[in-house]
């Protein structure tokens, strides 16, 4: 899991503008899963490895102070590719960005998702904040956690992180999809909204409450401290809890247990 927690997104978020600013270039969407991310960018390919790579960094060094790990997120696999506006493959991959957290069945609608620029285009509904400059340096740099100075008519909002529209061309976006019945037309035909079309299946709960659960759960059911404390056994009861509790699914309970696929799926089938 890459954020475990709201305040590891909320540093997620804030990188996001941090590494834009440094690279300079234009995020048209994006989205931050716990276990992966997702950006459309307009530049260049170099441009877009430089992201990347800064985006990894600034957050892995968040990430290794904060739990203590090392060489998180260097060896992560990353996947470029390019997306063109005359055959709409660009219009696609935004919807698909931004249908992420539905498919997943985190919320109902993109516009609910904090963690990205779901709730971004074709909303009347302005957003509000306070702006950089009205901060002093020292309150800037404890919520961005670094020295580098934004601009200064970047708004942070209520929920503790820069919003994307300080930084994302909204109107622009706006301007390629031209309608917001033509930009829904796209969210309801990616292949996200199908998958969770396919699914029909109970309401899913975020990795970070099944997490702590299954922390939870470790304690009061085997007097353990660790997922690692426990036998075979064990895990395969304590998924068929997570299970049943959460209607959590092998790519979730694999994602809360840092465990390989492979082994969550010989556990959870009683092979053990």
């Amino acid at each position: 899991m890459l954020f475990g927690d709201e305040d590891d997104f909320r540093v997620g978020m804030n990188i996001v503008a941090i590494s834009a600013h440094l690279v300079d270039v234009k995020i048209l969407s994006f989205i931050l899963m716990s276990s992966h991310v997702h950006f459309v960018l307009h530049c260049s390919r170099n441009e877009a490895k430089s992201f990347i790579d800064k985006y990894k960094t600034l957050y892995s060094k968040y990430y290794c102070r904060k739990y203590g790990t090392s060489e998180f997120l260097r060896l992560l696999g990353i996947d470029i590719q390019e997306v063109f506006i005359e055959d709409e493959s660009l219009f696609r991959a935004i919807a698909y960005v931004i249908m992420n957290c539905v498919a997943a069945n985190l919320v109902a609608a993109p516009v609910l998702y904090a963690w990205g620029t779901g709730d971004l285009f074709f909303n009347a509904k302005p957003q509000y904040g306070q702006k950089l400059g009205e901060m002093s340096q020292n309150s800037r740099r404890k919520l961005l956690k670094s020295r580098v100075e934004l601009p200064a008519d970047y708004t942070v909002g209520d929920g503790g992180y820069i919003l994307p529209c300080s930084y994302v061309p909204v109107k622009y976006v706006e301007s390629l999809f031209r309608t917001p019945k033509r930009y829904t037309y796209f969210l309801n035909t990616s292949s996200k909204a199908k998958q969770r079309l396919e699914k029909a299946e109970a309401p899913s709960f975020s990795d970070i409450i099944v997490k702590a659960a299954m922390n939870s759960l470790i304690n009061s059911l085997f007097r353990k401290a660790e997922l690692e404390d426990l036998n075979d056994g064990q895990k395969a009861e304590l998924f068929r809890q997570v299970q049943r509790r959460f209607s959590s699914d092998e790519s979730q309970l694999v994602r809360v247990s840092r465990l390989q696929p492979d082994e969550v799926s010989r556990l959870i089938n009683g092979f053990y």
